[in-house]
């Protein structure tokens, strides 16, 4: 994944946001039907040109502010299971929401996944959870147990969420990278599928030098190729749905589209 992060290819991550699943007030019952919408995203994602795909247990609203159960756990391993086969041949990661690190590790661990998001990795964030902080120490020294090779992509001042402290996001990136190390920064808007500002990229570019920046929410056809001038890539899911609405299935044409706009980026 951190070579993939480093090359001149602008790097497109698709987002396998998965059905509620077993325990989570909108579950509809059946995990076979969780698996086969995750294997259908995941074939559209590839269909469409993605460079890697992050699974999510979106579904699982409202989310724990901290450790998820063992059926989450469980689940998100089936799915991340199904994703694999239906993408062999592309990295894939996983996010626990909202900042289950411990279990992400874990299921790298279990099943091969290459990487993983975290929320709240350094800091502090007032979160629809609560106070969330972040748990860098354990964390790398987990994956230094569980899964060395897994890369941590980090959120900073994460959407849905208010950091605490006056750090500016710049600042709090160089923190997530040198201090939280990091081995990426995700920048996001304020919600699930809005941008961030153009201006907030270029000031945590001009922090972190030449590390790794993902834009995290809100990239789509009109704003890509602009934000593309500061980050090596982003993590797309709203725009990849059929008529970018978030509820429905991933379109690979939409996929496409995007795929091409990101190529003329370099």
């Amino acid at each position: 994944m951190l070579t993939l992060l480093r090359r001149d290819r602008r790097v497109l991550i698709g987002v396998v946001h998965l059905l509620a699943g077993p325990g989570a007030p909108r579950f509809a019952g059946s995990v076979e039907a969780l698996l086969h919408r995750a294997r259908g995203d995941a074939a559209a994602l590839v269909a469409g040109g993605c460079d890697a795909v992050i699974v999510e247990n979106f579904g699982d609203v409202p989310f724990f502010k901290g450790p998820v159960p063992p059926e989450s756990v469980a689940t998100l391993a089936l799915a991340l299971a199904a994703v694999r086969e239906a993408a062999p041949r592309l990295p894939v990661g996983v996010n626990v929401l909202r900042n289950d690190a411990r279990a992400a590790l874990g299921l790298c661990a279990a099943t091969g996944a290459s990487f993983l998001r975290v929320n709240v990795h350094t800091g502090a964030a007032v979160t629809d959870q609560g106070l969330m902080e972040g748990d860098a120490a354990n964390t790398l020294r987990e994956r230094a147990r569980l899964c060395p090779g897994a890369a941590i992509l980090a959120d900073v001042h994460v959407k849905h969420a208010s950091p605490l402290g006056r750090e500016s996001t710049g600042h709090a990136a160089e923190d997530a990278l040198r201090r939280g190390l990091a081995d990426a920064v995700i920048v996001t808007g304020r919600s699930t599928g809005r941008p961030p500002d153009a201006e907030l990229l270029a000031e945590v570019r001009a922090s972190i030098g030449e590390a790794p920046l993902l834009v995290g929410s809100g990239l789509d056809e009109a704003n890509a190729a602009g934000f593309l001038r500061f980050a090596e890539g982003a993590i797309v899911g709203t725009f990849l749905k059929h008529q970018g609405r978030l509820a429905e299935p991933v379109d690979a044409a939409r996929v496409e589209r995007l795929r091409r706009i990101f190529d003329a980026a370099g």
